[in-house]
């Protein structure tokens, strides 16, 4: 138990000098989310969103599998893109570091990363009960 406790708080340090990294620079875009999720064990997130780039705002869906969590949440989410040179550059599978645990309405940041280099900075409130132990990954595409 000792040691699980420890790999979180290592993982929640390493992702929040990760935003602080990213906070330092202007974001491309902003990023709205709304959605849920269900776990033991494995689990699965869907949801949708708007990215707003240059102006204008795109519907996107999100779609992802995370392992180590337990719970059932629904949340919402906000958060600042980052390395988006071009609109189709967001498209992409994220990989994501986050620890951090969720009772009766609380809150979490993600940092995430795509394979085009455009990172993602969230953060998010659940209502639920939820306990993330690793990182996971998110498949976040604009609807066409």
């Amino acid at each position: 138990m000792r040691r699980m406790k420890m790999l979180m708080i290592v993982a929640a340090l390493g992702l929040v000098v990760r935003m602080a990294q990213a906070e330092e620079q202007k974001p491309d875009a902003t990023l709205r989310l709304s959605g849920g999720s269900v776990a033991a064990g494995l689990g699965v997130t869907w949801g949708g969103g708007t990215l707003t780039y240059k102006g204008k705002d795109y519907p996107i869906s999100v779609t992802g599998i995370s392992a180590g969590d337990v719970g059932v949440t629904k949340l919402e989410a906000s958060g600042k893109v980052y390395n988006l040179k071009k609109l189709d550059d967001f498209d992409g599978n994220y990989t994501a570091a986050a620890a951090g645990a969720t009772l009766a309405g609380g809150g979490s940041a993600v940092a995430m990363r795509n394979q085009n280099g455009v990172s993602v900075n969230l953060v998010a409130t659940t209502q639920g009960v939820k306990l993330v132990l690793g990182g996971g990954g998110v498949e976040m595409k604009i609807k066409k």
